[in-house]
């Protein structure tokens, strides 16, 4: 297997988003995107107050984390899990709340540099995609066992895809001659079908399509619709929650729960607001912030970065989350 490599994405400001609210004796953050930690280890240097729970899907990642981790034993605990069950892996570690919570969201670099774990399309690699690589239906299950209309409305759904069905109907048709096994075939296929004029803009014809199946196969936006609001109920007052998306799905999604949790909803006219109805959470950024371009220069992974925080000011809990109105309203 290949070695990957790890540029963390925002890293100095990501600390420094985290930082106050990790400054009291028995802090506690969590980083549920653990990967290969190179934002846990700059948090545990520069906040020595700080304990890590560090969670991630991938075993793997846990490894290699834990080996850079190694220096901090002590301040550190590593938990096998999906991101969308920290409230579960709080309450067997007996933790009530937490000061800080951090999201780096869809596929890490090692992923991404491993060519056996399937995610990119630049060469050919087994058709896998599952971040957590012992459990579940891979890609090429998806492809292989999916009827055509299903298909589209993930390729449309997910990856924003124009020629969704015209692809559907292509792996349909494909695969009763022989499934899809590897990626290059895959590639192979959309070329052909996605027409000429539409390969030439927008970046490699094969990237919705790889970015669709990730997100089926991992489940990915229905665990950050869960995992968010969870977020926000275990953080402290005074703590904090950051969220770095990749693309317009996670970030949207991020977007409505932080707003549900940052506006007040009495009336407008009122010259006072109820004690118990102010806003729990205050942003911390205004808006989405994004990577530099020098930063971009160095690491082209930050370049569609944007990056979301707030703070928890109060207990008081959101009022109008977000709807679950399925995932082509995310």
């Amino acid at each position: 297997m290949s070695s990957p490599t790890h540029v963390p994405v925002l890293l100095d400001r990501v600390v420094a988003l985290v930082a106050p609210s990790l400054e009291r004796p028995g802090s506690v953050f969590v980083d549920a995107t653990l990967g290969l930690g190179g934002h846990t280890e700059a948090v545990l240097d520069r906040c020595p107050e700080a304990h890590v729970v560090g969670v991630d899907r991938d075993q793997h990642a846990l490894e290699l984390a834990g080996a850079r981790l190694a220096p901090f034993e002590g301040r550190t605990t590593l938990v096998h899990a999906v991101y969308d069950e920290i409230p579960d892996v709080l309450a067997e570690l007996g933790i009530a709340s937490v000061d800080g919570i951090l999201f780096d969201l869809g596929v890490s670099s090692m992923q991404l540099d491993v060519r056996e774990r399937g995610f990119a399309y630049a060469e050919d690699a087994p058709l896998d995609m599952r971040m957590d690589d012992s459990e579940g239906p891979t890609a090429a299950d998806v492809l292989n066992s999916y009827p055509a209309a299903e298909l589209a409305r993930i390729l449309r759904s997910y990856g924003e895809e124009k020629f969704a069905r015209q692809i559907a109907r292509a792996i349909v048709r494909e695969r009763e001659t022989e499934p899809f096994t590897g990626s290059a075939r895959l590639v192979e296929l959309l070329r052909q079908t996605i027409p000429a004029p539409a390969r030439r803009t927008g970046g490699h014809p094969a990237k919705r399509t790889f970015q669709a199946l990730r997100i089926e196969v991992n489940d990915e936006l229905g665990v950050l619709r869960r995992a968010i609001p969870a977020a926000i109920e275990s953080i402290r007052v005074g703590g904090r929650v950051v969220v770095m998306s990749y693309h317009s799905l996670e970030d949207r999604l991020v977007k409505q729960a932080f707003a549900a949790g940052t506006t007040s909803q009495v009336p407008p006219d009122l010259p006072v607001v109820p004690a118990g109805l102010e806003p729990p959470l205050r942003s911390v950024t205004r808006g989405a912030e994004k990577a530099s371009a020098a930063e971009i220069a160095q690491n082209p992974r930050a370049a569609s970065v944007r990056l979301r925080a707030v703070e928890r000011v109060n207990n008081n809990r959101p009022t109008n989350r977000p709807k679950n109105r399925g995932d082509n309203a995310a």
